[in-house]
């Protein structure tokens, strides 16, 4: 990969967002529109990311929301539960959306739904072993795919992006406990 400093590489031809950008420059010179070069860059990496992500969770026949729970169980450890509630915690997404994910994994025989011991009114929920075969195969193929697409960066390159990313989400994302 060319570095960008690089005089003999060869000019790529303006992207999405510098064509968006030099169009709000042409009819908006009094604002600086330099902050969509970063934010526009990552909004349209995400939405390609996002979509590369998803092809290897709909080849296990989950969608994003499933495998992020599947995930978040077999993350728990041994014996794979965790509270609806957690599992809200631990996947970002509100218990009603939550409760939808789970129902569709029951009934998919993934996972199992009972009360807690310690308290009879929570429930649990648990991993069935068809859900912890099925997300580790669906992990294993994630984690290639992942690498697949940094492979796109140098490893200096994937360093310095992780390392900013870092820093901005702490900046901006507010602390979370546990």
């Amino acid at each position: 990969m060319p570095d960008s400093t690089d005089s003999t590489a060869t000019p790529q031809p303006p992207d999405h967002v510098a064509r968006i950008q030099a169009e709000w420059a042409r009819e908006r010179p009094d604002l600086d529109v330099r902050p969509q070069g970063v934010i526009g860059r990552l909004h349209r990496l995400a939405a390609l990311l996002t979509e590369e992500l998803c092809v290897v969770y709909r080849r296990f026949g989950l969608s994003e929301g499933e495998f992020d729970v599947l995930a978040a169980l077999r993350r728990a450890g041994d014996p794979f539960e965790r509270a609806p509630g957690e599992l809200a915690t631990h996947t970002m997404v509100t218990t009603g959306a939550m409760t939808k994910r789970i129902d569709r994994l029951e009934r998919a025989g993934l996972v199992t739904r009972r009360r807690a011991a310690v308290d009879g009114r929570a429930r649990v929920v648990a991993l069935t072993p068809a859900g912890r075969d099925l997300i580790d195969r669906a992990f294993t193929e994630h984690m290639r795919n992942e690498r697949r697409l940094l492979d796109t960066l140098s490893g200096d390159e994937t360093a310095a992006l992780e390392s900013l990313l870092t820093a901005w989400l702490g900046r901006t994302e507010p602390p979370q406990s546990g």
